[in-house]
């Protein structure tokens, strides 16, 4: 995997900050966005403390989800994990991202499957079952990357190969929507 990777996370709560800091600590380009400037400008001070000099200048910092998008290989939406929210952001990158981006969710209940077809690349949708206590504290340990029949070996390639370089093991894994289908 390429280090110019650029990741975009939208959303600047507890699992995007984290989700940055890891990314950047893991020589990514970061793009971090949040809607509300109060959060923004939390995550900007709290991973100025966290990152080195180095690192620092790999993140930038965004108040429109077009401004993260543009130039990104990989998203990941931070929003609430709920259907409505989901659905909305995954419409609005779908729109926004270049066709080349890959389109991550973190979600511990929510059906990829529904979420990609949504899209008009569901061959390059993913999700990824983390929250921001699996990412609290040392990097390690499995990471469930749940795939549908259409997802490409590309995208679970890039993805696996992103977590494997923060520090985690990729688990790729059928959609449980997809599993109940066959």
């Amino acid at each position: 995997m390429s280090q110019s990777l650029t990741v975009a996370v939208i959303g600047a709560g507890p699992l995007g900050r984290r989700l940055a800091f890891a990314a950047a600590r893991a020589g990514f380009q970061v793009v971090l966005e949040d809607v509300m400037p109060a959060n923004l400008r939390h995550a900007e001070e709290s991973l100025r403390e966290q990152l080195s000099a180095h690192t620092m200048p790999l993140v930038r910092f965004v108040n429109s989800v077009e401004d993260a998008v543009r130039e990104a290989d990989l998203v990941f939406d931070c929003v609430p994990d709920e259907l409505e929210s989901k659905l909305e952001i995954f419409c609005l990158l779908d729109r926004m991202a270049p066709p080349r981006t890959i389109l991550a969710t973190p979600t511990t209940h929510l059906s990829i499957a529904d979420l990609a077809s949504c899209t008009y690349r569901p061959d390059r949708c993913i999700s990824i079952a983390v929250n921001a206590n699996k990412m609290e504290g040392e990097a390690g340990g499995a990471i469930p990357i749940r795939v549908t029949s259409q997802t490409s070996a590309e995208t679970q390639a890039t993805v696996a190969a992103f977590w494997e370089r923060l520090g985690y093991e990729p688990q790729v894994e059928a959609d449980q929507a997809e599993k109940l289908l066959l």
